[in-house]
């Protein structure tokens, strides 16, 4: 079985999380990548574990080193996928990046070998339900989410994998295959 590198994307509230967490809770062959953010850790946050807690001046020298498999600049915050890391845990397993659709193909472009699976709601008026049943965010937030989910969906095609998320153990049985399939081809 070899290591693979996955990159994981889909619209916020897709259940993309949830099928992550599934993934990793029934393989000790599979682990979650930490990402470094410029940002302040929020309450419960742990450095190393939630994200790598960095000042800006560093993670401006990693960039100019070449130390990130993708990053992006949020809300006035880095946030990047070190590759130290990443190459540092597929030496031992198989890694997943829960990723936007930019730092999916940035990281494809980087290490063509990654394997992209998007995870696509079954329709925009079922994710705007399961955005409001989140009750997390305003009408004028799930809209933009919505409109969001659309600019990501015209990603899907460069994808690997697309995967719909309609019924949840449908959905992680899906993507347990392609996982599988994956590490399966030496």
């Amino acid at each position: 079985m070899k290591n693979v590198l996955f990159a994981i994307s889909g619209p916020s509230g897709v259940g993309k999380g949830t099928l992550v967490k599934m993934l990793l809770e029934g393989d000790e062959n599979l682990v979650s990548s930490v990402s470094c953010t410029t940002r302040a850790p929020r309450a419960g946050e742990a450095d190393g574990k939630d994200y790598f807690f960095i000042d800006r001046d560093t993670f401006e020298k990693k960039i100019a080193a070449g130390g990130f498999l993708e990053y992006d600049e949020h809300f006035g915050n880095y946030y990047g996928t070190p590759l130290s890391f990443v190459e540092e845990m597929l030496a031992k397993k198989s890694v997943i990046l829960e990723i936007d659709v930019k730092g999916a193909m940035s990281a494809k472009a980087k290490k063509p070998d990654t394997v992209t699976v998007f995870i696509a709601p079954p329709s925009a008026e079922e994710l705007k339900k399961r955005l409001r049943g989140r009750q997390s965010e305003s009408e004028q937030q799930i809209s933009e989410r919505v409109a969001r989910a659309a600019y990501e969906e015209s990603f899907a095609r460069r994808y690997d994998y697309t995967v719909v998320n309609d019924d949840l153990q449908e959905a992680y049985a899906r993507l347990r295959q392609i996982v599988e399939a994956e590490r399966a081809k030496g």
